[in-house]
C-alpha cells in the first residue's frame, strides 16, 4: 500500500514540475518603429519600455528605421531607456533601414545595440527648427548635441570620437563599419539571431547587471495603438496642411450661411487636429498668416472688381505661405510641392468660380413679391389712364398710369398697392 502512495505521490509531483519548467521561458518584447521621432512614436517607446518592466519581460527590443526627427522627443526616449530596469536593445532593420540624426543618439544609448546586414547609422548633425540659426545658436547647439552623444557613448562604452563626429561631421557608417568602430556591438540578419548572438551577454541597467536570457526566448510583439496611428498620421506635414486648410473652409461656409452646422463642425475638429499636429511640427507662423492673407483676398475678389489683382496676389501669398510653413531643411519636415500645387488650384477655382457664383445669387434681383415684381415689364390690355388692364409675368393686372397708355403698348411696372400696380409707358 506505501508503494502505491509513494507512485502517486512522484506523478502528482511530475505534474507539477513539468509544467513550471515552460512558465520559466523569458518574454522578450517586440515594438516596430518606423518613422520620425516625434511625440508620437515617443510615447509609443516610453510607453512599451513600461510596460517591459512593469510585465516582467527578459529585454525590450526596437526595431528601428528612422530619418531622424525632434530633440526634446529624442531625449524622452533616451530618458525611458536610461530608467529602464531590463535591457533595451535598440535593432536598427529590416535592410534598407537607417538611423538617422536622432536615431544615432537612441541607437547608442540602448544597453544593447545591433544592426540588420545593408543598414547604416549615422549623419547627426543638429538643425535648427522654425528656420536657420545664426552662427552662434548653431554652434551652441552643435557643442550641446556632441556633449550629449559623448556622455552616451562613454555611458554604454562605445566610439565616443566617432559619436562626436557624427554631430560636427555628419560622418555616417554601414553595419559592417559600425561594428569595426564600436558604435554597435554587432550584427544579425534577423531577430531569432540576434536574440541568439546576445544569449548569456552582461549588461548594466538602471538598477543592476543583468545576464541577458534570450536563446529560448519567446517573442512578443507590441503593435502601436490606434489612437497613436492615427496621431502619426496627422502629424504628417501635408496632412497637417491640408487639415488646417479644410477647417479654414469649413468655419468660411458657417459664417456665410450660418445654421448650415456641419461645415462648421468639420472646420472646427479639422482646425484643432491642425493644431495639434502643429505642436509636433516647426510650424513657421508667419506662413499660416500669409495662407490667410490670401484666402481673404480671394474672397475679397468675388465682391471688388481689382481686375484679377487680388487673386494673383491671393496665388502668390498661398504659394509662399505654403513653402514657408514648415520651415526646414530636413525634407521630411517639408511641404511636398506635389500637395502645394493642387491645393492652391483648387482653391484658386474654388474661390473664383464657386463663391462667385453664390454671391451673384446673393445679389441678383429678386423674382417673387412685390420686389420681383418692381420693373417688370409687361403689355396693356386696354387703354390705361386710372384704371385699366395689364398683362405681367402671363398674370392680368389691374393697373393705373399717371400719363395715359393705349392698348398694345409695352409698360412697365412701378410699384404694387394690394392688388394694383401703377405702371407706366416703356
Amino acid at each position: 500500500m506505501s508503494r502505491k502512495y509513494a507512485l502517486a505521490l512522484i506523478m502528482i509531483v511530475m505534474l507539477f514540475v513539468v509544467p513550471s519548467s515552460r512558465s520559466d521561458t523569458s518574454t522578450v518584447l517586440v515594438i516596430n518603429v518606423e518613422s520620425v521621432i516625434n511625440p508620437v512614436s515617443s510615447e509609443f517607446i516610453t510607453k512599451s519600455i513600461k510596460k517591459a518592466n512593469e510585465g516582467g519581460f527578459e529585454a525590450i527590443l526596437i526595431k528601428l528605421d528612422t530619418p531622424g526627427g525632434l530633440d526634446t522627443s529624442m531625449r524622452d526616449i533616451i530618458k525611458a531607456i536610461n530608467a529602464s530596469d531590463i535591457p533595451v536593445i535598440v535593432y536598427v532593420s529590416p535592410s534598407g533601414a537607417r538611423a538617422a540624426s536622432a536615431g544615432v543618439f537612441i541607437t547608442m544609448s540602448a544597453h544593447v545595440a545591433a544592426m540588420a546586414p545593408g543598414t547604416n547609422i549615422g549623419a547627426a548633425h543638429p538643425v535648427g527648427v522654425g528656420g536657420k540659426m545664426d552662427k552662434t545658436m548653431k554652434e551652441k547647439a552643435t557643442n550641446d548635441a556632441v556633449a550629449y552623444i559623448k556622455s552616451i557613448a562613454d555611458e554604454r562604452g562605445r566610439n565616443v570620437k566617432w559619436a562626436e563626429d557624427a554631430v560636427r561631421k555628419s560622418v555616417s557608417a554601414t553595419d559592417q563599419e559600425a561594428l569595426e568602430l564600436n558604435i554597435i556591438d554587432l550584427r544579425a540578419a534577423s531577430v531569432k539571431e540576434l536574440l541568439g548572438k546576445i544569449d548569456g551577454r552582461k549588461v548594466n541597467t538602471v538598477s543592476a547587471e543583468k545576464v541577458l536570457s534570450t536563446a529560448a526566448s519567446d517573442v512578443q510583439e507590441e503593435e502601436m495603438s490606434f489612437r497613436l496611428r492615427l496621431l502619426g498620421v496627422i502629424s504628417d506635414p501635408n496632412i497637417a496642411y491640408i487639415l488646417m486648410l479644410l477647417g479654414f473652409y469649413g468655419l468660411f461656409f458657417e459664417l456665410t450661411n450660418p445654421g448650415s452646422i456641419f461645415p462648421g463642425v468639420i472646420g472646427g475638429i479639422c482646425l484643432i487636429l491642425a493644431f495639434y499636429s502643429f505642436q509636433t511640427l516647426p510650424v513657421n507662423y508667419a506662413g499660416v498668416l500669409l495662407i490667410i492673407l490670401a484666402i481673404i483676398m480671394f474672397i475679397l475678389e468675388v465682391k471688388i472688381v481689382s481686375f484679377g489683382i487680388l487673386t494673383i496676389g491671393g496665388i502668390i501669398s498661398m504659394v509662399i505661405g505654403s513653402i514657408m510653413l514648415f520651415d526646414r531643411s530636413i525634407p521630411f519636415m517639408r511641404l511636398s510641392l506635389a500637395t502645394i500645387l493642387p491645393v492652391v488650384i483648387v482653391t484658386v477655382a474654388f474661390f473664383s468660380i464657386a463663391i462667385r457664383f453664390a454671391y451673384k445669387a446673393w445679389k441678383s434681383k429678386p423674382i417673387t413679391g412685390e420686389e420681383g415684381l418692381s420693373g417688370s415689364e409687361g403689355v396693356a390690355l386696354s387703354d390705361i389712364s386710372d384704371e385699366g388692364m395689364a398683362l405681367v409675368h402671363g398674370e392680368y393686372w389691374r393697373a393705373s398710369s399717371d400719363t395715359p397708355i393705349a392698348k398694345g403698348e409695352k409698360l412697365i411696372v412701378v410699384s404694387l398697392d394690394g392688388l394694383k400696380i401703377k405702371v407706366k409707358k416703356i
